[in-house]
């Protein structure tokens, strides 16, 4: 919700997965109050290429980040642009 926190989450991803090759975006959806917002909770990473995204997948899945388990998964392109998490 804090937007120094929000900043502070979006350039420790950044920082972390440029690790694995060029991150070409980053999206994480804000909670609003009062309402539903998709996609809520979770981040979502733009790789330049296919094998930079897999190399993350492999070595991020099971860590831990902020308490939390790291689940990765392949999300449609098309849907990212469109913002339909």
């Amino acid at each position: 919700m804090e937007e120094e926190e929000y900043e502070d989450i979006l350039e420790d991803i950044k920082e972390e997965c440029n690790k694995y090759g060029v991150v070409r975006s980053v999206e994480i959806p804000r909670p609003i109050e009062g309402v539903d917002v998709p996609g809520c909770g979770k981040v979502f990473v733009e790789f330049n290429s296919v094998i930079d995204c897999q190399k993350a997948q492999q070595t991020l899945t099971g860590r831990k980040f902020n308490n939390r388990v790291v689940v990765t998964s392949y999300f449609d392109p098309d849907k990212y642009h469109r913002r339909e998490f």
